[in-house]
């Protein structure tokens, strides 16, 4: 059995339906686990963090960073890291932005030192591009053209229930399902 943790921090709610996406990614694959829990829940739920074998990070882009309430969680690790607690572990992460590309990649990098400075095992998007060609569409898996993780956007004045769009929704939850079956593959 993988066990999977989707901690994520939504300033609006539009992030949350992508870690709800990517959570269901994860949780669909036969032999894995997933468990979905919000930054303010943590310390409480950090226990479920250090059981996982990969950890997906999710958090809005604000100002072409994540947002201060995950940053706080990711400073509150440092305990966790002078262990090398999560060492080994799986990890990915997924943002969201207003705009289309909002300075999305900066969160992602930002995300991706982090779980390295943890010893963690980065996992890719590992799709190609979408929405890239004449032959594309805004429906496409990683419209975006994402690679380092799931990339979203949602216009500033949509509601989060008709934003981030159904291919980005989609694109979340084929990071979650890639993380567990590569978690399923290396707790083997």
């Amino acid at each position: 059995m993988a066990r999977i943790a989707v901690v994520y921090h939504s300033g609006y709610g539009h992030t949350e339906r992508l870690a709800m996406s990517v959570h269901q990614g994860a949780d669909a694959v036969a032999g894995a686990s997933a468990v979905l829990i919000r930054v303010d829940e943590l310390p409480d739920r950090v226990s479920e963090l250090n059981a996982a074998d990969a950890i997906l990070f999710g958090s809005p882009t604000y100002m072409g960073s994540v947002s201060a309430p995950f940053k706080a969680f990711m400073d509150s690790t440092s305990i966790i890291f002078a262990g090398m607690g999560w060492r080994d572990k799986l990890a990915a992460g997924f943002t969201n932005s207003a705009a289309h590309n909002g300075d999305k990649l900066n969160t992602l990098n930002q995300l991706a030192i982090f779980a390295a400075q943890h010893g963690m095992v980065w996992v890719s998007l590992g799709l190609p591009p979408g929405n890239n060609s004449t032959q594309g569409s805004p429906e496409d898996l990683n419209r975006l053209g994402a690679s380092l993780g799931a990339m979203a956007q949602s216009n500033a004045d949509a509601p989060p229930d008709i934003a981030p769009p159904k291919s980005d929704l989609d694109t979340a939850r084929h990071l979650g399902k890639r993380v567990a079956e590569a978690a399923l593959r290396w707790v083997d």
